[in-house]
């Protein structure tokens, strides 16, 4: 969706063309009337009006929903302003209200007219869906046949993520870092302009699962007040679809790709195994980098492209280069200050005489945060809660230990069927040796 302050500023620019074609029209009648008679003008419209038929003073203005691939703001205002207008002209109306929404939405109805009067200007509106027989979705129509194509579009949901910088358990130097580089690039938009490059911040998260990526993303859209688009490469066919999706993106938004190593299959190039179904998606590689920052990657501005992904070795050094990822954001396991964010967040407590306890076992085993908000979560009670998110921790390293042994037996026994094998492996003397005399 368009935001608000670009759909109010084509609807402010809608209003002001209305009224300028307006002025233009009387100013041209008060001339007519000022050079010429009336009874000419009268004789003069007659005689054209035999040639031409009988002319109308309505106009009609068409509003497409779609400007090529990219919508048209121009009719996200219409239906802004429409919404706000009542008139007992209109006998359905199509209301809706999304969960969490404090107020209605009002659409007109398809083929539903709508009389409204603007500064003195009887004006009509009416919401037609033209249909065709037609299957080339880029040409914007409804089809009424069973087609094999399937036309690609956004569906918007309202986001409302509670998370937060604050909230977010993660290293505070990489948080704080993090949010200097977001209002530097937000601000810098004659900068980028300046030196000749597209208006777009690429951000890589890696890290194991559990340590919060999608969380820093919902943190990132609430802070910059961005839309969120998330892309799900399995689910388009070819490149081309994947184009269309990016172009019809809005600025000031995150355009999101999510596991991506596992999404499609995008193995490393110098692997040479391309194994490729055409069941199966066949945006490639080379798609990617283009959306990335290729020609096509210019199409807007403000944006941001976060790729996530659990094993970072697994992508293409192509594919995350600098240029492309502007910057690789480590969601490493839970730390002793990421802690007690989440105690603050889940128990209210800034501090406790357990928390010594469990900041020296979280520097001793591999937690994701995930895994202490589940154990924090357990009870409303703090010490309950605590002792639960101990014992936790206490049998990860229980386990640790018990590999640890593990292996070390393992070792001994190796090392001591090596030892066996080079004793078993020397060759005997055979007879007694003998001794000379002199």
């Amino acid at each position: 969706m368009p935001s608000t302050t670009s759909v109010l500023s084509a609807y402010t620019t809608l209003t002001a063309s209305a009224v300028l074609v307006r002025s233009l029209v009387s100013e041209v009648q008060n001339m007519t009337n000022q050079l010429i008679p009336k009874n000419v003008q009268d004789k003069i419209l007659s005689k054209f009006g035999i040639f031409m038929g009988n002319l109308s003073c309505q106009m009609t203005l068409i509003i497409e929903e779609k400007n090529g691939f990219t919508p048209n703001e121009v009719f996200e205002a219409s239906k802004l302003y429409l919404g706000t207008i009542g008139s007992p002209s209109v006998q359905r109306v199509n209301i809706s209200k999304a969960e969490g929404e404090k107020k209605f939405s009002i659409n007109i109805s398809k083929d539903e007219k709508l009389i409204d009067t603007f500064e003195g200007v009887e004006m009509i509106w009416e919401l037609k869906i033209v249909e065709s027989q037609k299957t080339n979705c880029d040409d914007g129509y409804f089809s009424l046949e069973k087609v094999e194509q399937i036309c690609y579009g956004w569906q918007s949901v309202n986001l409302d993520h509670p998370s937060t910088f604050d909230t977010l358990a993660m290293d505070p130097q990489v948080k704080q870092k993090l949010m200097d580089d977001l209002e530097r690039f937000v601000r810098r938009r004659d900068y980028y302009r300046r030196v000749g490059k597209a208006w777009k911040r690429g951000y890589l998260l890696y890290g194991p699962p559990g340590t919060g990526k999608s969380s820093l993303i919902a943190a990132m859209a609430n802070y910059l007040k961005f839309d969120i688009y998330d892309m799900e490469l399995s689910s388009l066919h070819s490149n081309s679809d994947f184009r269309r999706m990016l172009v019809s993106t809005q600025n000031r938004s995150i355009i999101v790709i999510e596991d991506i190593d596992c999404t499609i299959d995008l193995q490393n190039r110098d692997d040479g195994v391309h194994n490729y179904n055409a069941s199966e998606s066949q945006v490639t590689l080379s798609g990617l980098l283009n959306f990335n920052d290729g020609l096509w990657s210019s199409c807007g501005d403000e944006k941001i492209i976060v790729f996530t992904t659990n094993f970072k070795e697994k992508l293409d050094p192509a594919l995350i280069r600098p240029g492309r990822m502007d910057m690789r954001i480590h969601m490493s396991y839970c730390t002793p200050s990421g802690f007690k964010i989440l105690a603050s967040n889940y128990l209210g407590l800034k501090n406790h005489r357990k928390f010594v306890e469990i900041e020296e076992l979280i520097t001793e085993v591999n937690v994701t945060p995930a895994e202490i908000a589940e154990e924090l979560m357990k009870s409303d009670e703090a010490d309950i809660a605590l002792d639960e998110l101990i014992k936790f921790l206490n049998k990860k390293k229980e386990k640790i230990v018990e590999v640890d042994e593990k292996g070390d037996e393992m070792n001994k026994e190796e090392t001591d069927t090596k030892q066996i094998r080079k004793l078993k492996g020397k060759p005997r003397r055979r007879g007694r040796s003998r001794r000379k005399i002199f």
